[in-house]
């Protein structure tokens, strides 16, 4: 085979390898409570998120950056699956097993392309840029406002608190003071909607 055609053999791969981030199962349900998301949606919906509040980023924040890192930041789950914020025991391993998934996954690529799409997950890990703490903002964000949409429905389900959500996502603040704010308006209005244990 051509080095070309390889090439695209191996992208074409990867590109049928990422459909089944489609049957990875979130535990927050969609804005009308009917079913869970998949980690595909959210993927998805905080990419989105981000070209749609890029105003509130920190200046200079590359947003293009910002969306690739939020489209791939979920793929490791493809091997890993999904792991629940509010579980500790499972967390436990979470790191472990994201990092076995992102280098078999990843690997389906040309090398260079893997090594792109490695970087912007490792840098989305990291959090210590402007752009994957504004990406990790949005990853944050968007189960707040889906949660508070449902209801609460998966945050019941769960005994979740107030403390609990604020801790989580705290570090929303790295990313963006005024979503932050934001975020806290819609925590406490849930908790005065009957929606989350205060």
């Amino acid at each position: 085979m051509t080095a070309p055609a390889e090439r695209l053999s191996r992208q074409m791969r990867f590109i049928v390898e990422i459909d089944r981030l489609k049957g990875v199962l979130r535990r927050t349900y969609i804005a009308d409570g009917s079913r869970y998301e998949n980690s595909a949606e959210h993927s998805w919906h905080v990419a989105l998120m981000a070209v749609l509040l890029g105003e509130h980023a920190p200046a200079g924040t590359d947003l293009a950056r910002v969306v690739k890192m939020l489209l791939v930041h979920d793929l490791v789950e493809i091997d890993a699956g999904d792991t629940y914020c509010y579980d500790p025991a499972a967390a436990r391993d979470k790191q472990a097993r994201e990092r076995a998934a992102a280098e078999r996954i990843f690997a389906l690529l040309p090398a260079d392309q893997a090594g792109e799409v490695r970087g912007l997950w490792d840098e989305f890990e990291a959090m210590e840029t402007p752009e994957s703490r504004f990406a990790n903002a949005m990853d944050r964000l968007q189960p707040v406002l889906i949660h508070r949409a449902n209801g609460g429905k998966s945050w019941a389900e769960h005994n979740i608190t107030r403390e609990q959500v604020i801790a989580r996502n705290r570090l929303i603040e790295r990313g963006s003071t005024a979503l932050w704010a934001h975020a806290r308006q819609v925590i406490d209005d849930a908790v005065s909607r009957g929606i989350l244990r205060p």
